[in-house]
Formats: structure tokens, sequence, C-alpha cells
């Protein structure tokens, strides 16, 4: 069956960086666009980034533009989010998703089950 693993959270000082990993497996992963989106307390889950299926080209959500790097690796089957100068703002649930489309921010067919980002102040 179709699994999506998220990796790699954890708590991080304001300023500072974290990667999260998530390890794909039950589908043809190098057809997917596949996404990175987040959910904080009490809003509704946001689109962060998403990476086109051959990982020719990328899309991000303005609030990370510039701080965030999405990649993706299909002989291994993983996909990147590298997180650089964190706010305390980027604390949420992270969340990878798989989609077909060129560089989708909704309809999204597979998830996981999230990690969580703590960024303190």
């Amino acid at each position: 069956q179709v699994q999506l693993v998220e990796s790699g959270g954890g708590s991080v000082q304001a300023g500072g960086s974290l990667a999260l990993s998530c390890a794909a497996s039950g589908f043809t992963f190098n057809k997917y666009a596949m996404g990175w989106f987040r959910q904080a307390p009490g809003k509704e889950r946001e689109f962060v980034a998403v990476v086109t299926f051959n990982g020719g080209r990328t899309d991000y959500a303005d609030a990370v533009k510039g701080r965030f790097t999405i990649s993706r690796d299909n002989a291994e089957n993983v996909m990147y989010l590298q997180m650089d100068r964190l706010k305390p703002e980027d604390t949420a649930v992270y969340y990878c998703a798989g989609g077909l489309g060129f560089l989708p921010r909704a309809g999204y067919d597979y998830w996981g089950q999230g990690t969580q980002v703590t960024v303190s102040s």
C-alpha cells in the first residue's frame, strides 16, 4: 500500500535549521509531484513547497521563499525539505504529499502522517 513517512522534525531555536525527509513507497514516485504542507495549532493546513516529478522545477509559499529548499531523489524515492533561518511562526506539523499535475498546490492524492517542528524564540 501507499506509504509516505516523514522524519527529521524536532525543536530548534529561532534562526536555526532543520532538514525533513519523506520516504515514499507503494506508488510510482517518479511520476508524481511531491509537496510539503504544514498545519499550526488552530489554523488550517497550508501549502509550503512543491517539486515537479523530475525535480526540475520548484514552487514555494511566500512565507518560506528564500529560507526553505525542497528537493527529491527519485533513485531513493525520497523527498527533502531543508529549512533554514527558522522562525517561531514556522512551528507546525509538517506533512509530505504526492499528487499529479505540474506544480500543484492542492488536490494531492497521498499524504503522510506528519512530523512536528517547533521553533522557539
